[in-house]
């Protein structure tokens, strides 16, 4: 059911997801369930008329989505800005956790399609001892002559120490899904088993 909504009056897109549709509340939340201030980046949950009431005859799996007041847990990070506009950056199965810092996969993932050698680009989490996880990247490049420090220097200008890729697997494609969506779940099973 719809929870945004952009206003008509719009004069461009402005890469937000919208004010909040009548008689529905938005809160950002942090993984301890706080609410956090307008700009600061956590998990969306929403509550009104169209919010379901769980899911049918199954109560556990309501509990995980559902909280006692109602709230429902989107699984979107997202936050508010100073108008009130609502903004999706990442899906919370996504998110990468690095020595216990949350690194968003689009942030990365939009760094490195700004290198000039680039065709397309997916991140994804794979495990590691020392810091829980690492940031691997899975890119298809537009000139072959594209190297892996090539990459990692372009990535350390842009993105601080901890959010920087540490392992580049270089591909002819990405698997996708029929509408285009490269498919991180696939690529991040296929680095945990490798």
């Amino acid at each position: 059911p719809l929870v945004t909504c952009c206003p008509y009056n719009l004069s461009g897109y402005n890469g937000s997801i919208g004010f909040p549709a009548p008689s529905t509340l938005i809160q950002v939340r942090d993984d301890a369930g706080n609410e956090l201030a307008q700009g600061e980046r956590g998990e969306l949950f929403v509550k009104g008329p169209q919010v379901m009431d769980g899911y049918w005859q199954r109560p556990e799996e309501t509990a995980k989505v559902i909280d006692n007041n109602g709230w429902l847990s989107t699984g979107d990070i997202g936050y508010m800005d100073e108008k009130g506009f609502f903004f999706i950056v990442d899906r919370k199965k996504d998110m990468i956790l690095v020595s216990g810092f949350n690194v968003f996969p689009n942030e990365v993932e939009d760094v490195v399609a700004l290198h000039p050698k680039v065709v397309e680009v997916a991140a994804v989490g794979v495990p590691n001892d020392a810091s829980g996880e690492l940031v691997k990247i899975f890119v298809v490049a537009k000139d072959k002559s594209l190297t892996e420090d090539e990459l990692i220097k372009h990535c350390r200008h842009h993105l601080t120490g901890y959010k920087v890729p540490k392992l580049v697997e270089f591909r002819d494609e990405l698997p996708k899904t029929n509408v285009g969506k490269i498919l991180r779940r696939q690529l991040r099973d296929e680095a945990n088993t490798a």
